[in-house]
């Protein structure tokens, strides 16, 4: 079970490394094609917002690779559960504020994964 718990947080930390890359360096590029909802003349003026964000996304995504890495396994599910958890609460403030997408997208597999962790953390 450890095994899928770590799997599924590497898959939600390399979302969130692609998030970054999207709404830093291709959000005029490639974000257009990603975000067709988002009208097209509103892509260059929201740049620096987005790039915002996706620094945001880094960090999740750089708190959950480190929790893969800590030698403590106590210790790395205390991280891997408040980095997933975060991405959750993402997750369900997307959904309420831009789009249900956003919590099957992004909230589901977190929270598959904290569920995962929690069952290793607290249950075995």
């Amino acid at each position: 079970m450890i095994f899928l718990a770590k799997v599924i947080t590497i898959v939600v930390a390399t979302m969130h490394i692609y998030f970054l890359y999207l709404e830093m360096f291709a959000w005029t590029t490639k974000g257009k094609k990603v975000f067709r909802n988002f009208p097209s003349d509103l892509f260059e003026p929201t740049k620096q917002m987005a790039a915002n964000q996706g620094l945001y996304n880094g960090f999740l995504a750089a708190g959950l690779l480190w929790s893969l890495f800590i030698n403590d396994p106590e210790w790395s599910a205390n991280i891997a559960l408040f980095f997933l958890g975060c991405v959750v609460v993402a997750g369900v403030y997307g959904a309420y504020s831009v789009a249900k997408k956003i919590f099957i997208v992004q909230g589901m597999p977190a929270l598959i994964g904290f569920v995962l962790w929690a069952v290793i953390k607290y249950f075995l």
